[in-house]
């Protein structure tokens, strides 16, 4: 009997923490790590704030088992698809699996998986635990391209093809909610399509222009000029999150006062969309740039991805990564996705343009145009996990591999 009571206690406890998590996980997704607080959690389940630090002492806590869920079930995924024989056959399976389960959250089966863009809005040693578990995926899913047919890539470009892969589906939560949750076996086929076939025609080569990097850059003016002052935001943001990137560490990374901040912007807030509006202003300078090239539209298509992957390393960049997004009110947070769309529908236009005139694969180009620029945006952290890549080897270690195929030589 005691046994038996030991066992229901257990069952309810875990049930009652998987509501919680599940709530959590809804929250994290659309307010981020900031906007999940123990009062905000618990009121979504019916709890009170004190029967909740029952199952989780600290916000962070909390945060971060809701993230741990999500890498915990990535890992057991990458683990299922290495059973697979052929890097074909174990890209196909972690695709399948993955849409998938994003399928069953979408039509209420199943808890939505966790946005892992904010991890670094943790406080520490919760955020060393996530990160750290959070690598071991890294590594699962790098094996995906262990084997004697893919000797000849080196570590690091095997790293960069996996960073560029895990954006993939990370990024795919922003626009999948456009389709229907039962079109989902179609996009996984048209992703799978993408990635392993790229979208040169059999035949094309890699020789993108070169790129025009200070004509890039907004030009400067004032004491302080604002291009200075949002690319030291953005590095920091990129680099320490939201959370980290005080105005304190802003203005002594400029040696400026904090009046010089509140001199360009009343908010942090404020901050980050400026920082996301110079990072799409680029991003359509340098479209506008490729579209007046000479030559087909796979050639201006894959200059464009070539500079703008070099701009990423260069002395003007990196540009903000989306993982600010999660950061911003909801309102703020949709219209920068808004423009972030605008920019991903012309790549889709320049697609489209070169399947018509037999330059460019046969592909989707609206999910073309999104993986690309996904890989596009994770080129700023490419520096990360590839330490010692060159700003001039960038396109062929980084973009390439997503315009020829992610296991093109």
């Amino acid at each position: 009997m005691a046994e038996r009571n030991v066992a229901r206690s257990t069952d309810r406890f875990e049930k009652k923490r998987d509501a919680i998590l599940d709530a959590s996980t809804v929250i994290l997704n659309t307010q981020g790590v900031k906007g999940l607080t123990l009062g905000v959690a618990a009121a979504a389940v019916g709890l009170s704030t004190t029967s909740v630090t029952y199952y989780f002492k600290r916000k962070d806590d909390l945060a971060a088992a809701c993230l741990m869920r999500g890498i915990d079930w990535l890992t057991q995924a990458a683990e299922t698809a290495l059973a697979e024989k052929t890097p074909t056959e174990r890209l196909r399976k972690l695709l399948e699996l993955y849409l998938e389960r994003v399928r069953q959250g979408a039509i209420g089966a199943a808890p939505p998986l966790p946005v892992l863009s904010d991890i670094r809005a943790l406080n520490n040693p919760r955020r060393a635990e996530v990160f750290d578990a959070f690598m071991k995926l890294f590594r699962k899913v790098r094996n995906l391209f262990d084997t004697p047919e893919l000797a000849w890539l080196g570590r690091g470009r095997r790293t960069a093809r996996t960073h560029m892969l895990l954006e993939q589906l990370f990024w795919a939560g922003a626009w999948l909610p456009k389709y229907d949750a039962e079109d989902y076996d179609r996009i996984c086929d048209r992703m799978f399509d993408i990635l392993t076939g790229g979208l040169a025609v059999a035949g094309a080569e890699w020789a993108p222009a070169p790129a025009p990097l200070a004509e890039l850059a907004a030009p400067q003016s004032g004491e302080l000029g604002l291009e200075t002052f949002l690319l030291a935001a953005t590095r920091l943001i990129n680099s320490r999150g939201y959370k980290g990137a005080s105005v304190d560490k802003i203005s002594a990374e400029l040696n400026v006062t904090k009046g010089s901040f509140y001199h360009h912007h009343d908010a942090k807030d404020d901050l980050v969309v400026a920082c996301f509006d110079r990072t799409f202003e680029v991003m359509r300078r340098v479209q506008r740039l490729a579209m007046g090239l000479p030559g087909d539209q796979w050639s201006k298509l894959s200059s464009a991805a070539a500079a703008l992957a070099e701009y990423q390393l260069s002395e003007y960049g990196p540009l903000l990564r989306t993982s600010a997004l999660s950061a911003l009110p909801e309102a703020m947070r949709d219209e920068q996705v808004a423009h972030s769309n605008r920019v991903s529908d012309r790549f889709a236009s320049m697609i489209s343009d070169g399947i018509a005139e037999g330059s460019i694969r046969p592909v989707d180009p609206f999910i073309a145009a999104q993986m690309l620029n996904a890989t596009l945006n994770a080129g700023a952290e490419l520096a990360f996990w590839v330490p010692g890549v060159t700003q001039k080897a960038a396109p062929s270690v980084f973009a390439r591999p997503m315009l020829m195929g992610i296991f093109a030589r």
